[in-house]
């Protein structure tokens, strides 16, 4: 059984989230970030894309005054092998690539059938952490992997914190390019929920 997927997003009101200079912190308020904290408490595995890690350096850890949680295993998507044997979340990370493996000194580097772009497969990542008893998959950036997951039809959940500011057109996109041709290829979600995060909107979808 693949793990279930879960797409987290903290955006602009209008899908974006970053200036296009790739300035970020912080677009939602601090409640948004304690319940994104909380997300990533209750899943096994935090997936994200090379470009974050090269961005942000994050660690990707929980991080929640006065209550202790598990982390979850940070997952690098990385097709070239560019992340840097410094970045902070390697100590538990494991990195998969389409690219011919070489040691990083930390964390596990891992080699996976690519998609038709090159990229690791959407499909291929989720079997690979479903073989690792990974049961629940956060995603948490960037563009680019969200939309390729979006587009396998692999995303279950959605959990959206949208902060009341705009962007405009040259933020960066919460979700690359898609593809779609026609409106009935487009995947639906059906809303759960909406319920006030401090100033922002935090709105929960699941897969229709």
């Amino acid at each position: 059984m693949r793990p279930r997927v879960t797409l987290k997003l903290a955006t602009s009101l209008d899908g974006r989230i970053a200036m296009a200079s790739g300035e970020s912190q912080w677009i939602t308020g601090p409640e948004s970030r304690l319940h994104g904290h909380r997300l990533r408490a209750s899943h096994d595995a935090i997936l994200v894309g090379v470009e974050t890690v090269l961005a942000d350096d994050p660690r990707l850890n929980v991080r929640i005054d006065g209550e202790n949680h598990t982390d979850p295993r940070p997952v690098v998507l990385d097709s070239l092998l560019r992340t840097p044997p410094s970045a902070k979340l390697l100590d538990r990370a494991w990195v998969v690539t389409t690219a011919t493996p070489r040691d990083l000194g930390r964390g596990e580097v891992i080699q996976i059938a690519p998609d038709a772009s090159g990229r690791p497969s959407p499909e291929a990542v989720l079997e690979l952490l479903g073989s690792r008893e990974i049961g629940s998959v956060l995603i948490e950036g960037g563009g680019r992997v969200a939309a390729s997951f979006v587009k396998a039809g692999l995303v279950d959940v959605i959990e959206w914190f949208r902060a009341p500011v705009l962007l405009g057109h040259e933020g960066r996109p919460a979700i690359a390019a898609l593809g779609f041709d026609r409106l009935s290829d487009t995947p639906r979600f059906r809303r759960l929920a909406v319920s006030p995060s401090g100033d922002d909107l935090w709105e929960r979808y699941e897969k229709a």
